[in-house]
């Protein structure tokens, strides 16, 4: 999967990964590989992400929105 992490000033992250888990508005939930078109608000909380080498980086966010469709994430944050 291709992911996107950005905010108002900057691009955070941009690579492939297998997993990112992120704090919604109803709950924290994961983003795997194909999963179902989605686009969610998120809260404060963290991001973690996992690439496709096993490394992980988490991200703080105060509130954003994430988008998946074809196993591409984009995610627009406030930090």
């Amino acid at each position: 999967m291709k992911l996107e992490i950005i905010t108002p000033e900057s691009k955070l992250f941009e690579g492939e990964v297998k997993l990112v888990q992120v704090p919604g508005k109803k709950g924290e939930f994961q983003i795997l590989t194909h999963h179902a078109p989605i686009i969610s608000t998120l809260e404060a909380g963290e991001i973690r992400v996992v690439s496709t080498a096993g490394e992980e980086k988490m991200y703080s966010v105060e509130s954003g929105v994430v988008e998946c469709t074809d196993d591409i994430i984009q995610i627009l944050i406030e930090k």
